[in-house]
């Protein structure tokens, strides 16, 4: 029996040195694999769970073939193609390049916009352009809950579907995991095509546990598509505090959709291994916008080759004249980006960065407060959003580019997710959004002030920074 112990121990040890060599030979960034490293060792056997759950790496895998991606293209780029007069900008033509090449994000114009930044007004706008779809609706999101917002939803689409509308609903299986299956089944009895993202099931799929799709997309009769931040919750429109969640999401018509459309088609060969392209799901334009506003939506996912959009943001904030404003839920930064903001802000670039003054996971606050305060003490100037939970994730800089959508500035968006953002290349879009974030700092405290209120224990930084080892991971 002493043996038998002793034959245990062994195994174990075997398994932990050849997961550590796994890590290691992934070669990912130092920080993600230190962190994964201290996990199986400080933290016997559950590391090793915590790596079979969530830390096996998917990016050099290959869930959709070149053929299939070439098809599922092929329609917008048709329409990239026939652009007229068609002028980027020169000031962001390496960024768009850099989108172009990595991420098939074509740049389209002729765009006009709908900035929604209150839940209501939001869900409002969402339930009467599905009722009024004539062909399809195609809708993707993160969270569907169910509650009596996820049911008015869920009773909307059926009506279309019932009406010989076409409707397809993406959610992901994680991010809906406390929602019961018959809420789905009587979607689908209604004739709703519904598909959950990667669903997990033993042992199947459990590896990729991980690496969720956190896209909230929708298309209606591919005119009008909708991008942002804003699940499907009544948290949005009464928060628990009694105060709504403040998010930003995007109603755009124009040739952007196309790219939407394209975002959405793709996740659903994902998840039905359908190729969905005839050219009724892209319309011919709405002929009345005609205007210079450019716009590129921009996928990622970890199991593409390249992290398109840290690149991206990184991209932006090195390129910076004058200023970057970015919100942002959640900041765990990866060290290219953290860089970045370091460099520009050091460089005279006005950079500010807006987060909850509290978050809605207790221990991803206490992570970033120690990158905070690092980017506080390079120039950055941060403000603590105090009017609810503040769960907007967009950018702005030198009034020319801005950007909106589901990425939020952490490993988890950077790395793990499937996100998705619209570019816009635009003066006016751009001020739009600068007044959007100039609005909500009317809410804010500024990080230093706020810190000067307080005192914190040697014990509580001790803390905060032995969590921070570990927000590679969260």
């Amino acid at each position: 029996m002493v043996y038998f112990h002793w034959l245990i121990f062994i195994v174990y040890v075997c398994v932990v040195l050849g997961t550590m060599l796994t890590v290691l030979m992934d070669n990912r960034q130092p920080a993600k694999t230190m962190a994964w490293v201290m996990v199986l060792i400080f933290i016997p056997v559950i590391g090793i769970v915590l790596y079979f759950f969530f830390g096996q790496n998917t990016r050099k895998e290959k869930f959709i073939s070149r053929q299939s991606m070439d098809q599922l293209t092929k329609r917008s780029m048709l329409e990239f193609a026939e652009q007229q007069n068609l002028v980027l900008p020169e000031e962001h033509s390496v960024l768009i390049n850099l989108f172009k090449t990595q991420n098939w994000a074509l740049p389209f114009k002729n765009n006009t916009t709908d900035i929604l930044t209150d839940g209501t007004d939001f869900f409002i706008s969402l339930l009467r352009d599905i009722g009024q779809a004539t062909h399809h609706i195609h809708l993707e999101t993160y969270i569907i809950c169910d509650d009596p917002l996820g049911h008015l939803l869920a009773d909307a689409l059926a009506d279309k579907a019932r009406q010989g509308v076409e409707v397809r609903f993406i959610y992901d299986d994680v991010g809906c995991w406390n929602v019961p299956n018959s809420f789905f089944e009587q979607m689908r009895n209604a004739g709703i095509d519904v598909h959950a993202f990667m669903p997990v099931k033993f042992p199947a799929f459990t590896s990729k546990v991980n690496y969720r799709n956190h896209r909230k997309l929708c298309v209606i009769d591919g005119k009008i598509g909708y991008i942002g931040g804003m699940n499907v919750a009544m948290r949005y429109v009464k928060g628990s505090n009694g105060r709504a969640w403040r998010d930003t999401h995007m109603r755009i018509r124009g040739g952007a959709v196309y790219g939407i459309q394209r975002a959405f088609l793709v996740d659903w060969f994902f998840v039905d291994r359908t190729l969905v392209t005839n050219r009724c799901y892209y319309p011919m334009l709405d002929g009345s916008i005609n205007n210079d506003c450019i716009m590129q939506v921009v996928t990622s996912s970890p199991i593409s080759p390249w992290p398109e959009m840290m690149q991206g943001y990184v991209r932006i904030l090195l390129e910076a004249k004058r200023y970057v404003y970015m919100e942002t839920p959640y900041f765990l930064p990866t060290e290219p980006v953290m860089f970045a903001m370091r460099t520009a802000a050091l460089a005279g670039v006005d950079v500010r960065l807006m987060v909850p003054l509290h978050s809605d996971a207790k221990f991803v606050e206490w992570a970033s407060r120690p990158y905070i305060q690092e980017a506080a003490d390079s120039g950055v100037k941060v403000y603590l959003y105090k009017a609810g939970f503040n769960h907007s994730k967009l950018l702005v800089s030198d009034d020319s580019l801005s950007t909106c959508g589901s990425t939020n500035i952490d490993f988890r968006s950077f790395e793990n997710n499937f996100e998705s953002n619209v570019f816009i290349y635009d003066s006016g879009m751009a001020q739009r959004i600068k007044a959007v974030f100039i609005g909500d700092m009317k809410n804010c405290v500024m990080y230093g002030d706020y810190m000067r209120t307080r005192r914190l224990s040697f014990t509580h930084r001790l803390w905060e920074s032995f969590v921070r080892l570990f927000s590679p991971l969260m």
